[in-house]
């Protein structure tokens, strides 16, 4: 079988040819190429229009026989480029009478790489210009288990890229760069397993106006930003269970961070798959395979209903072309290996320790580990004074980052998920939230519970935890516990709903208003 992708959502305006039967793709591109800054949408919308006929017409003539359906990236991305593309598209369907596929680029991206390494239930990272997000399979879709909060990665590298006058792209300027400095601190923005970029390239390019060198602030940039997201990678490892990772987007062509996530995946005997540069920029070759497996499925697409949709996000895709992965074999057990710490389970008390990360760089390493340690017990202790259920912090040792904790629960929530427990974790988190305290990292994992008549709810692992009143940060919590949710459990939107009911009862209008602001961002334009 023969497909025709077709891609033209910003940068590149590209046609490949994908061959099922050989398994090979051949692209042909025209990539965007700004005259200063970063993309205009009059002149990426002006290179479609010009370019798109010819790399359709050139991997047309390439192929090595009749094409079966053509693909095209339906979004997310810009809407002049993207309704180009699709017109292109559908002419090309209509002309070569065959069937119309609508691709999600952003699932395409991380599709291309489970197909490479043939992984079947992989924690999916994709870092590109304007997205940034971790994703797994679970109950039919591609679930969002974390997600910039503000602005996607690579545009907050080239942000900074700009700001000292280097052209675009500026994420290799800054690799090359940061090679020749020493890491400085920067802010480090980890909410469970969402991030921020903002305020990172905002103190960066306030530390080379108070004349850190440059090379310096490249090194403590991509220490930071790829240190956040190898942090939540692992963090979503750990979350689903699963021992595969996949890469993908065009920032993934950036070797530190493809180092730091092969060195965290081979501490955890993890499997870790980049794909070949070609697959990470903007390209068909990634829509022709999605298409090809999509129309397999018979997953195609009147022409009438073909509109694009910008803001189209992977978790609104209906996964048709794959069957669900295997069963998790994960179950609670006496020692479990967190994104964080290791953690030996006795019976009577809990042994925490937090093991240096050698991928980070050696100071941010020690300021989490030790910031986190401290956090954790206070927090903890401090909960518990509140009313919350927490354990009993019975032994903190700061020099080698451990603590030692009582015993609660016999499973996690994960693995015992009722809709009276996630309404009681709900609750616990509207008392903090009225004491001023938030948990930072409430995932179903964070979760104990005993399944004997008690049904006694602990919330556990403060180590993310700060003082705050602010709506956004307790908002932010119940976020994060419906991300974890949706991405572990097969009846989420009823859990969720559950939990949103029981903290209406408890906490207050306010947050669960700013939650709804939350929820309704998307990075993926």
């Amino acid at each position: 079988m023969l497909v025709l992708g077709v891609e033209g959502t910003a940068w590149a305006a590209s046609a490949a040819i994908y061959d099922t039967d050989a398994d090979t793709v051949s692209i042909t591109s025209e990539r965007y190429q700004p005259d200063s800054g970063g993309l205009h949408p009059r002149e990426a919308a002006e290179h479609m229009r010009e370019h798109i006929p010819a790399v359709i017409d050139a991997a047309l003539d390439g192929a090595p026989g009749p094409i079966d359906a053509v693909a095209f990236s339906r979004g997310p991305g810009l809407g002049p480029c993207l309704r180009i593309v699709a017109t292109a598209a559908r002419a090309a369907a209509l002309r070569l009478g065959v069937p119309l596929v609508g691709v999600n680029h952003m699932v395409a991206h991380l599709e291309v790489g489970r197909h490479t390494a043939g992984f079947d239930r992989p924690v999916c990272l994709n870092a590109s210009g304007a997205n940034a997000h971790l994703l797994t399979l679970q109950n039919g879709r591609y679930r969002v288990l974390g997600e910039t909060m503000d602005t996607g990665v690579g545009n907050a590298l080239d942000k900074f890229a700009r700001s000292v006058g280097w052209d675009h792209p500026g994420g290799p300027t800054i690799e090359t760069h940061a090679a020749e400095g020493e890491y400085v601190e920067l802010p480090y923005v980890v909410k469970g397993m969402d991030f921020s970029f903002a305020g990172i390239t905002s103190a960066a390019q306030d530390a080379v106006a108070d004349g850190t060198p440059v090379a310096d602030v490249c090194a403590g940039l991509q220490e930071t930003v790829f240190g956040m997201l190898t942090e939540v990678a692992e963090r979503g490892l750990a979350l689903t269970g699963s021992d595969e990772l996949v890469l993908g987007g065009g920032v993934a062509q950036n070797r530190r961070l493809q180092s730091m996530l092969t060195e965290m995946c081979a501490a955890r005997d993890a499997a870790f798959h980049v794909p070949e540069d070609r697959f990470l920029r903007d390209n068909a070759g990634m829509i022709a395979i999605l298409g090809a497996k999509m129309f397999a499925a018979d997953d195609t697409i009147a022409v009438e209903d073909s509109r694009v949709r910008p803001d189209f996000r992977p978790d609104q895709v209906p996964v048709t072309w794959r069957s669900p992965p295997a069963t998790d074999p994960t179950a609670d057990a006496t020692r479990f290996e967190g994104a964080e710490a290791t953690i030996d389970i006795g019976p009577d008390r809990v042994t925490k320790r937090r093991a240096p990360k050698p991928y980070r760089h050696p100071a941010l390493d020690d300021r989490l580990r030790r910031d986190r340690t401290v956090a954790e017990a206070r927090l903890t202790a401090l909960a518990r004074r509140h009313g919350v259920p927490t354990p009993v912090v019975l032994d903190v040792d700061r020099d080698t980052h451990t603590l030692v904790l009582q015993t609660v629960g016999d499973a996690d929530l994960r693995t015992a998920i009722t809709d009276p427990r996630v309404r009681a974790v709900a609750r616990h988190l509207a008392t903090l939230h009225g004491a001023g305290i938030v948990h930072g990292d409430p995932t179903v994992r964070n979760v104990r519970v005993d399944t004997d008549a008690t049904d006694r709810v602990f919330l556990i692992d403060f180590g993310l935890g700060y003082h705050s009143n602010d709506v956004e940060d307790h908002a932010m919590d119940l976020h994060v516990l419906a991300q974890s949710i949706a991405g572990t459990t097969t009846n989420a939107d009823a859990l969720i709903d559950a939990a949103r009911a029981a903290y209406t009862d408890h906490g207050t209008d306010a947050v669960l208003d700013r939650l709804e602001a939350i929820d309704a961002r998307g990075r993926y334009r």
